[in-house]
């Protein structure tokens, strides 16, 4: 069974103390109207409060970063000053390394041909020697002419020699000799013949033609690789 609701309106208090408003209602909405307007007032001086202090510290915020700004410019303008004492030692070290540059390119087709010769002769048995020689290397500002062949390998230089042997010469055995030199591309003999001197004794000579490729460079310049 469902019970029905009593409003606090409806319910007599028996014994409570007696209220009874006299006045006029005007009376009552003009003091709730200045409440609200003290309510009103707070708040508009809240707001302005916060206002004038967010105010004062932005004013305060920028002036720091001016301070700031100031300040890295007048570092920026010492550190120019400072730099440019320093504008000719700059100048030499632009020239220390064009010179550099220019080194590297200057020799880089060099090739010690007095170490490199002194390894052919280590080479080549104690019986013979090395009578003439003749070079034809690489420049940096030409290409070296390679060969038309396809059995043959790239070379960086030609090493023509002629050398004198009292007995007869093992041709094949001086090859695979040369084939062990740093750079060496490969070698043909191009001439073998019997000559007599000292009244008579054989004397055997040989011109080989030999060609080298950029590992028998020197690399004068070049800086070691760890």
């Amino acid at each position: 069974m469902n019970t029905p609701k009593v409003k606090k309106s409806d319910v007599l208090e028996i014994g409570g103390d007696p209220r009874v408003d006299l006045l006029p209602p005007e009376v009552g909405l003009a003091r709730k109207a200045m409440a609200l307007r003290r309510q009103l007032g707070v708040l508009v001086v809240g707001v302005v409060l916060v206002t004038v202090v967010g105010t004062g510290a932005s004013f305060g915020l920028s002036a720091i970063a001016e301070g700031m700004l100031a300040a890295e410019q007048e570092r920026t303008t010492v550190l120019l000053a400072e730099q440019g004492k320093f504008l000719e030692v700059r100048a030499v070290q632009g020239d220390i390394a064009l010179v550099t540059a220019a080194q590297r390119v200057g020799v880089s087709t060099e090739i010690n041909w007095k170490s490199y010769l002194d390894q052919v002769r280590a080479v080549l048995p104690g019986s013979v020697a090395i009578d003439t020689v003749k070079v034809e290397s690489a420049s940096p500002l030409e290409i070296y002419a390679q060969p038309t062949t396809p059995l043959q390998g790239e070379r960086s230089a030609t090493l023509e020699f002629r050398v004198i042997s009292g007995v007869f010469p093992d041709v094949p055995a001086w090859l695979v000799s040369l084939e062990g030199l740093p750079g060496f591309a490969d070698a043909l003999p191009s001439s073998v013949s019997l000559e007599s001197v000292d009244g008579g004794a054989p004397v055997y000579s040989v011109n080989i033609t030999m060609h080298v490729n950029e590992a028998a460079f020197s690399q004068r310049f070049e800086t070691p690789k760890e």
